[in-house]
């Protein structure tokens, strides 16, 4: 049976008693319709995570009793810093959901010459928030109990000088595969991909110019969403956890 798992952004301790907050309470005890007795699985992002075990359940507060503690990590042990043009719908949530499935250590949000997505303030503030919700349930899912860290939305100039082993900007014209990349075994990657439309011809040079290597993964031209998730794959196959 597959064990439900809850993230909750506050302090735990083994064998303390803790009450879930409204939205988590509410899955618990209205959409999973759990009762008193039934075991859970919380953590809070600084690694590890406690088994609990309802004592009270109604629909606008739930309250467990903490377990033991369990320094399981899952996280991989390649870094990888994904900047990513900001892509419209759905998309770009598929492709938090996914990179976070894939052991992705951090993401930027990226603001392009080809992105189509205007965010300013309160906008912006609520499309951060829903990121971050999206970036939890997957951490939930997939067993992460360290969340990958989403950075505020920024331009691929102010990206520029993100720091990385190897640095790569996704390009279907180039004669670079992942074959060529060498024999090289990196401790961190940072990975550059456009949105819909991909980079403009000046900011691939932009990024050449800041150190990044073309990269294409193979003939045929992948979506905005697909890509990340190939190279992603690729990644932690050659030097991460696969």
């Amino acid at each position: 049976m597959r064990t439900t798992r809850i993230y909750i952004d506050q302090p735990l301790a083994p064998h303390s008693t803790v009450a879930l907050g409204k939205e988590a309470s509410h899955h618990l005890a209205t959409v999973l319709r759990a009762k008193a007795g039934d075991t859970v699985t919380l953590f809070n992002g600084e690694g590890g995570e406690y088994a609990g075990e309802l004592v009270q359940v109604a629909a606008k507060q739930v309250t467990l009793a903490l377990g033991d503690f369990c320094a399981v990590d899952r996280n991989s042990p390649l870094v990888t810093r994904l900047g990513i043009g900001i892509s419209r719908g759905e998309r770009f949530e598929w492709v938090l959901q996914k990179a976070t499935e894939l052991g992705v250590s951090e993401i930027y949000p990226l603001v392009t010459e080809r992105t189509e997505v205007k965010l300013k303030g309160e906008r912006e503030e609520k499309k951060h928030s829903r990121w971050q919700q999206v970036i939890i349930s997957a951490c939930e899912q997939c067993g992460r109990n360290r969340l990958p860290r989403l950075q505020q939305s920024q331009t691929l100039a102010e990206w520029l000088n993100v720091s990385a082993d190897i640095k790569l900007v996704l390009h279907h014209r180039s004669a670079i595969g992942v074959t060529e990349l060498g024999t090289i075994k990196p401790s961190s990657v940072a990975m550059a991909i456009g949105p819909e439309g991909g980079l403009s011809a000046g900011e691939i040079q932009q990024l050449q110019h800041s150190g990044f290597q073309n990269l294409t993964l193979g003939p045929r031209v992948l979506r905005t969403e697909t890509a990340p998730i190939t190279a992603l794959s690729i990644f932690q196959a050659l030097w991460g956890d696969f």
